[in-house]
């Protein structure tokens, strides 16, 4: 497997496994995304700001990720400070066809490899409280949950908020 940063020609593929992954999320009660979100333009942003990574396997994307620095002002209802730096972890999805082969796990992990690079000690991520595969994995990789938010993005939703400090 290897992890890269997403070009543009990768949107389309990127897209095609968002509309796999959602219907299976709205099937578990997870309406984090939708028809409307995350689209291409979001993508084309996260790549022109040099923030989105995919892994390849087999030559074709089976996962993706956002790794910013990007924080919503709703972090600080978990107790976090904000104002202090972070890489946070958006828009993180792995190809339903190919689970189990660690794609999440190496995802999450380039995130600590960004974090290092930029000398920044605090990982955090939120994700939708009914995403149980999420809600698994995180403490799997050392993070703690530091609380439950409500994002006025994504109203009506609750998100769970994990932090890990390296």
């Amino acid at each position: 497997m290897e992890i890269r940063l997403a070009r543009k020609e990768d949107v389309s593929a990127i897209m095609q496994l968002v509309k796999k992954v959602v219907p299976l999320m709205r099937a578990t009660g997870n309406f984090q995304w939708d028809d409307d979100y995350p689209n291409p333009a979001v993508f084309e942003a996260d790549i022109e700001i040099g923030q989105l990574w995919v892994a390849v396997l087999d030559e074709k994307i089976a996962g993706v990720s956002a790794i910013t620095t990007d924080q919503d002002p709703e972090y600080a209802d978990a107790g976090w400070d904000i104002t202090e730096q972070a890489i946070v972890t958006h828009r993180l999805a792995v190809n339903p066809d190919i689970h189990g082969k660690g794609i999440a796990k190496a995802l999450m992990q380039q995130a600590e490899i960004v974090a290092n690079t930029k000398n920044i000690k605090i990982l955090r991520v939120d994700t939708n409280n009914q995403n149980q595969a999420t809600n698994t994995l995180f403490p799997k990789l050392g993070y703690s949950f530091s609380g439950e938010i409500s994002l006025a993005k994504r109203p009506g939703l609750r998100f769970f908020c994990y932090q890990k400090l390296l």
